[in-house]
C-alpha cells in the first residue's frame, strides 16, 4: 500500500515543463541554425547586451558573423548541421553552458561551448 502511494505521489507530480537547461540549448541552437540560413543579425542580436550598442558597432559584429560563417565554407564546406550535446548549469554564476556539435559539410565535427544567460524571460548567449 505504501509503495503504491508513492509510486501515485510520484507519477502525478505533474508537468513541470522544459527544464532552464533544455531552454537555453534550444535558445543556443535556435541561434546558431540561423547562423547556418545567413542570418547574421539575428545571430549577433543573440548576445546579451547587443541591444545597448552603437548602430556601427553592431553592424561590425553581424559582419563578423559572416566573415565567420564565410571562413568555415572555405575551411570545412560549411557548417551543415548543429545538434545538441547537453547544457549544464553553474549554480553560483547562474550561467546554463551549452554544448553543441557543428557538423562540417567535409565531415569534421567540433563540439563548442555555449554560454547562456536568462535576461527577462530571453536566452541571450554570453
Amino acid at each position: 500500500m505504501v509503495i503504491a502511494a508513492m509510486m501515485m505521489l510520484f507519477s502525478c507530480g505533474g508537468d513541470k515543463g522544459p527544464s532552464r537547461e533544455d531552454l537555453a540549448a534550444k535558445a543556443a541552437k535556435e541561434y546558431y541554425d540561423s547562423l547556418i540560413a545567413g542570418g547574421y543579425a539575428y545571430f549577433s542580436d543573440g548576445f546579451n547586451g547587443t541591444d545597448s550598442l552603437p548602430p556601427h558597432y553592431r553592424e561590425q559584429l553581424v559582419v563578423n558573423a559572416k566573415q565567420f560563417f564565410l571562413a568555415q565554407e572555405k575551411a570545412h564546406h560549411g557548417v551543415k548541421n548543429v545538434r545538441i550535446v547537453t547544457a549544464k548549469t553553474d549554480s553560483t554564476t547562474n550561467i546554463t553552458n551549452v554544448f553543441l556539435m557543428l557538423c562540417f559539410g567535409d565531415s569534421v565535427n567540433e563540439e563548442i561551448v555555449v554560454p547562456m544567460l536568462e535576461v527577462n524571460g530571453v536566452w541571450k548567449m554570453k
